[in-house]
């Protein structure tokens, strides 16, 4: 699909880009058995550099629903119905892609049935909870007044800790949170979405895209709304945009590590200490985009970056599509029956430790992704979910 293109912030455009080139670095090792510690999430409570990416593309998300929802309201004639139907339909793409994901391959090519990924498909997921947050964020935004929309998180946050701290996990108790499966979000996803359902990585036990924890997940996205309201105001300079931004980031920041010593910070959980921890930092990783890009004219450091971020949905799908495809397709290589993917892999070790060689695998996965957007990028290809 190819559409013109529009004028967009490109601060914005970059640190889409960068977050979600992280987001295929750390999503597509050579093995995940030898990964650098950065580049792997948390086991459980704390965090990594890892687990700074999903929260900086909601965040993402969150500003971009300022831009474009108040210029459908701005453009159409429908106003605000046209903005409520594009948040309603571009959510059930969203969604619908991250159960695409899910599901796919669709049939198992070595017992000849219909994959296991279909009977029992993963209903949460990325884009799944992204969708949801978009859609929350967006009728929040288009409904309410700032002040109100803020009083909403923290409704969302203080609701969130209280109810993971005292409502009681049958055979648990209550405040489990240092229990992998005997908190009361894993427990709400085994009860409604049944075991069948959920993520294969954890025994099928949680799902780290839970149902309970998308609440607080929504607050992250309106993070990211104050953040666009901020950049959009025409009564501020581009300076005090930056200074605001920057300090309110700061401020966020040291708010989610004095909550982590009551309610750890934990991506898997979405604690509240995690959503406004991650969401300062997106809002100071933003400030700086925007000050050197935007404000003082640095931009030929960020081209890279912007070609990935103009199209950063589609490329996490088709990454994630190309890498499972890749993975069904064995070749005999030294003696051993590997997939496609692994090759690369298996040959990066004959001269780099196992840790490097992953690494390399994974940077030649990113570099080989930004060939294709760059064709796309010059082309004025836009694909729009």
């Amino acid at each position: 699909m190819s559409i013109a293109a529009s004028q967009r912030l490109m601060s914005l455009d970059v640190f889409r880009g960068i977050t979600i080139a992280g987001m295929i670095l750390v999503n597509n090792p050579g093995s995940w058995a030898h990964m650098y510690a950065p580049l792997s999430h948390a086991a459980w409570h704390g965090w990594t550099p890892t687990d700074l990416v999903f929260p900086f593309f909601l965040f993402i998300v969150g500003v971009a629903i300022v831009f474009a929802l108040s210029a459908t309201v701005e453009q159409s004639k429908e106003g605000k119905r046209a903005a409520v139907r594009k948040a309603f339909i571009r959510s059930a793409k969203i969604f619908g892609l991250g159960l695409f994901m899910s599901a796919y391959p669709f049939w198992d090519f070595d017992a000849m049935t219909i994959s296991k990924q279909v009977t029992h498909i993963r209903i949460m997921g990325v884009l799944q909870r992204i969708a949801l947050c978009y859609l929350i964020a967006s009728l929040l935004f288009l409904y309410l007044k700032p002040a109100a929309i803020y009083r909403i998180a923290l409704v969302l946050l203080f609701g969130y800790w209280g109810l993971m701290l005292w409502v009681e996990v049958p055979g648990y108790g209550a405040g489990s949170i240092d229990s992998e499966f005997g908190n009361l979000a894993a427990y709400i996803d085994r009860l409604i979405l049944t075991e069948d359902h959920l993520w294969a990585g954890a025994q099928r036990q949680r799902d780290p895209e839970g149902l309970l924890s998308t609440l607080p997940a929504v607050v992250t996205a309106i993070i990211g709304i104050r953040a666009g309201l901020t950049m959009k105001n025409k009564e501020w300079t581009s300076e005090q945009k930056t200074v605001r931004l920057f300090a309110e980031g700061c401020l966020l920041v040291i708010a989610g590590y004095v909550w982590d010593w009551f309610f750890p910070i934990n991506k898997p959980l979405w604690t509240s200490s995690y959503a406004v921890f991650t969401g300062g930092q997106a809002m100071c990783g933003l400030a700086l985009c925007y000050y050197f890009i935007d404000q003082r004219g640095y931009r030929r450091w960020a081209f890279p970056f912007q070609v990935y971020g103009v199209n950063a949905i589609i490329v996490f799908v088709l990454s994630g599509v190309l890498a499972e495809t890749f993975g069904l397709f064995k070749v005999d290589y030294e003696g051993s029956r590997v997939g496609i993917n692994t090759v690369l892999y298996l040959f990066y070790s004959k001269f780099l430790s196992p840790n490097n060689a992953s690494l390399a695998y994974a940077l030649t996965w990113v570099s080989a992704w930004y060939l294709v957007l760059l064709w796309m990028f010059k082309r004025n290809i836009i694909i729009k979910v």
